[in-house]
């Protein structure tokens, strides 16, 4: 498909991507959804470790930098800073909270949240690539004065995702802008921006999720995430 095949090559190359194993980035992440669960400040200022090729990803330093929190498709874990695993959530995939914004209220929860959000923003373009994500380009898009590009994928009940059907909007120069997908009971938009290039992979380093209108705009406010990677390494 053209459009991935573009798509993939500004964000680096499915050779450089290839090549790489893991992640190491320095982020925070806040907004209506952690702030109206009482963690508005959970997940400011953390490290977040990943694999590039498995869905897992360990974040250091929530809870105001006296836990660690795990995910992994099998088990989420929340661990002291020396290693001690303090509470576990077993099989989270079977069990993602759908009912609404308070379900993040448990620390479990989150890191779950975070964990399945922040290792599909790494890895996406390059897991559009996956033989099992089915894809079909839609048409294109007017946001504001430009056209974006769009790409709908669905994607397997093995790979853990936000939903299983999103909507990727690219614009002129390749590069994911929006995401659109269902969230809590709501149809929402990740909008992205602010790329910079790390070892190679270009990422967008600002992300902000807001309510979606039926005719595809956005109501501003109030922001529902707001995520912005300081620092990225990939090796």
């Amino acid at each position: 498909m053209a459009l991935l095949h573009d798509v993939i090559d500004a964000s680096g190359g499915l050779d450089r991507w290839s090549s790489l194993n893991r992640f190491t980035l320095h982020l925070s992440v806040g907004g209506m959804l952690f702030s109206s669960a009482g963690h508005a400040r959970e997940f400011k200022d953390v490290t977040a470790e990943g694999s590039t090729r498995t869905q897992s990803v360990r974040f250091t330093g929530i809870t105001g930098g006296e836990h660690s929190g795990s995910f992994q498709p099998d088990a989420i874990t929340i661990e002291s800073l020396d290693g001690e695993v303090l509470r576990t959530w077993r099989n989270p995939s079977l069990a993602f909270p759908e009912a609404s914004a308070p379900a993040l209220a448990d620390e479990l929860h989150l890191v779950f949240f975070c964990g399945v959000a922040i290792w599909n923003y790494l890895t996406i373009p390059f897991l559009l690539a996956h033989p099992d994500v089915v894809l079909e380009e839609l048409s294109p898009w007017s946001e504001g004065t430009e056209t974006w590009r769009r790409l709908r994928a669905q994607f397997p009940a093995h790979l853990i995702t936000l939903a299983p059907e999103q909507i990727f909007y690219f614009d002129q120069s390749a590069l994911q802008r929006r995401t659109d997908h269902d969230l809590f009971g709501m149809k929402v938009a990740h909008y992205s921006w602010a790329h910079d290039n790390f070892a190679g992979i270009v990422v967008p380093t600002l992300r902000r999720v807001q309510t979606l209108q039926a005719d595809g705009t956005v109501i501003a406010r109030p922001v529902l995430m707001d995520v912005e990677i300081f620092d990225a390494v990939f090796e």
